[in-house]
């Protein structure tokens, strides 16, 4: 396996006032923004539509009452 390197032309060196300017999870954004934000991400990382999610497999979870 090679080594793992830090792709140096990803990243840009900020300020902290810029750094501030480009968080798009700042305080002041309502939190349903906030987290239809967090949404759009996860589908892009997971690669399905927003308006049509992957629907849950209820056979895998299971559940029951712990015994006295």
């Amino acid at each position: 396996m090679s080594e793992y390197k830090l792709d140096r032309t990803t990243f840009k060196a900020m300020t902290f006032k810029e750094a501030d300017a480009r968080n798009v999870f700042d305080k002041n954004t309502p939190l349903s923004e906030r987290l239809r934000q967090g949404y759009f991400l996860i589908s892009q990382a997971y690669g399905f539509p927003m308006d049509n999610p992957p629907k849950m497999d209820k056979t895998v979870f299971s559940c029951r009452k712990h015994k006295n």
